[in-house]
């Protein structure tokens, strides 16, 4: 051994009993991850059952089960991190609490989540393999949320209600009202009925139809091909409406649902991907959301779409 050796020998040996006991030392700091009790079970036929608790419990219930090195620390941190934030976003432990609508929400949610490979995380089937999703696995899930969603007879209570809205509004679009405001700030924008159709979507969860409005920023965004970033300035809305059948079979809306909006602007709403976002219920333009976290909501939503500057319906193409 060289004589110059023998000095780095010298200080390598603290250095590694100093950080074996900092690794030590950091596994007394550990953020409380606790199982609540388990009030209201996620119900599905076995086979569906047997997916969501192999790739979603972990996270997504009162049920975590931490491995061991699941509890090691810096990686609890994070695994305590993710825990947290997916049962404040969906806890199939308390899944009978949800209303029958939001469940079937949050199942097409969930599906398309994992349609779009941002669930389950990438870094957790790395070192939990057993959690990831096969193509066999999908087909099961999206047949059970399809048997959810079956084509509603005509509703003649329903298309009278749409009758009885569209002559309100025609008695009353001269009358002068309040703006309605979202707990963020942004205000109902009644101009969106003159901007221009881009695309149309339906939820087939919930039986409703949608058609996505763009203003002229987002139109000339579409016509230069420059979407991906969309600019500032570019503004969405979606309009939804019942989907309903008449006796004869035909489908046509029903009563309007309500608007969502999503508004560009990178410095305005930087906290916030870069977008404002909005929606206005029932023909009342009901706001919602309690406060200003309801656009924690809309993020997790549309975070699939990241690639797409977290945009999910995509302009129509000649």
């Amino acid at each position: 051994m060289s004589a110059a050796a023998t000095p780095f020998r010298r200080l390598l040996l603290p250095a590694g009993a100093l950080l074996g006991a900092a690794f030590v030392g950091i596994q007394f700091i550990r953020p409380p991850l606790e199982n609540p009790p388990v009030t209201g079970d996620f119900q599905a036929p076995v086979a569906v059952k047997n997916i969501v608790q192999r790739a979603c419990y972990d996270c997504h219930s009162n049920q975590t089960d931490l491995r061991w090195f699941d509890k090691v620390a810096p990686v609890y941190w994070q695994v305590a991190g993710h825990v947290k934030e997916g049962r404040t976003g969906l806890n199939f432990s308390t899944w009978q609490s949800l209303p029958p609508a939001d469940q079937k929400a949050k199942l097409w949610e969930s599906v398309n989540q994992i349609l779009a490979g941002a669930m389950p995380l990438s870094e957790y089937t790395l070192a939990h393999p057993e959690a990831k999703v096969s193509a066999q696995d999908v087909a099961v899930l999206k047949q059970y949320v399809a048997s959810l969603a079956k084509s509603p007879p005509a509703d003649t209570a329903k298309l009278n209600a749409a009758d009885r809205q569209y002559r309100h509004w025609q008695s009353n679009k001269t009358a002068s009202t309040a703006v309605p405001v979202a707990p963020n700030g942004i205000a109902y924008l009644p101009d969106y009925k003159n901007w221009q159709a881009i695309s149309t979507t339906e939820r087939f969860d919930n039986g409703t139809m949608r058609v996505v409005f763009g203003n002229n920023v987002a139109m000339q965004a579409i016509r230069e091909k420059r979407i991906k970033p969309w600019p500032s300035g570019t503004a969405f809305a979606k309009v939804a409406w019942d989907q309903l059948a008449d006796a004869q079979g035909n489908v046509r809306p029903g009563a309007f649902k309500q608007v969502e909006y999503m508004l560009k602007d990178d410095r305005k709403y930087a906290a916030t991907k870069g977008w404002g976002w909005a929606r206005f219920k029932t023909d009342k333009l009901v706001p919602y959301g309690k406060d200003a976290l309801f656009t924690t909501e809309c993020i997790r939503c549309h975070q699939p779409q990241q690639h797409n500057d977290f945009v999910f319906t995509q302009p129509l193409r000649p």
